[in-house]
């Protein structure tokens, strides 16, 4: 009964935040039914292995690894395979009105595109989820301080890259 519980736990967390773990898979794929399949496999997932979590105070994080190693594996895969095609950035802002605003969210994801995936993955939670530094490193399993380096490193990468566009 406790399992039951525990896993209603789970799915209820799950409905609450589906749309935060959409643009998560999105800002990696920019497809939207891949995002959603992403999605989708990171909850098959979480609940086949809903046992192992110890503590449950973390589900959050925990998922979130999942969520994030999906995609980064998707990538991966798709590279190797060299099916990985980018859709043009100016979807993601097409809803925009005003023309400046869509070439600098244009240039903005472009520019994303071009970090590493270690460094890509701490700007999207940190600004796109607004999580905190500390909660990062739970979820990506480093510490902090590496989370501050690659945060500080992938800013620079990236003022650099939309300084030269």
């Amino acid at each position: 009964m406790a399992q039951y519980h525990e896993q209603l736990e789970l799915i209820s967390f799950i409905r609450e935040n589906e749309e935060k773990f959409y643009r998560i898979a999105y800002s990696y794929v920019k497809e939207p039914e891949t995002a959603l399949d992403l999605v989708q496999d990171a909850v098959v997932s979480a609940l086949q292995k809903y046992h192992t979590l110890r503590n449950h105070d973390c589900m959050k994080n925990w998922f979130y690894r999942i969520l994030v190693n999906q995609c980064l594996g998707y990538l991966r895969r798709e590279k190797r395979r060299q099916l990985f095609f980018k859709k043009s950035q100016q979807q993601v802002c097409a809803e925009q009105q005003d023309t400046e605003r869509m070439e600098a969210c244009t240039d903005l994801y472009a520019a994303l595109d071009q970090l590493p995936p270690d460094m890509k993955t701490v700007i999207i939670l940190r600004f796109f989820e607004d999580m905190k530094l500390e909660e990062i490193s739970e979820v990506l399993k480093v510490s902090p301080n590496t989370v501050k380096s690659r945060l500080y490193r992938a800013l620079r990468h990236l003022k650099l890259n939309l300084e030269v566009n």
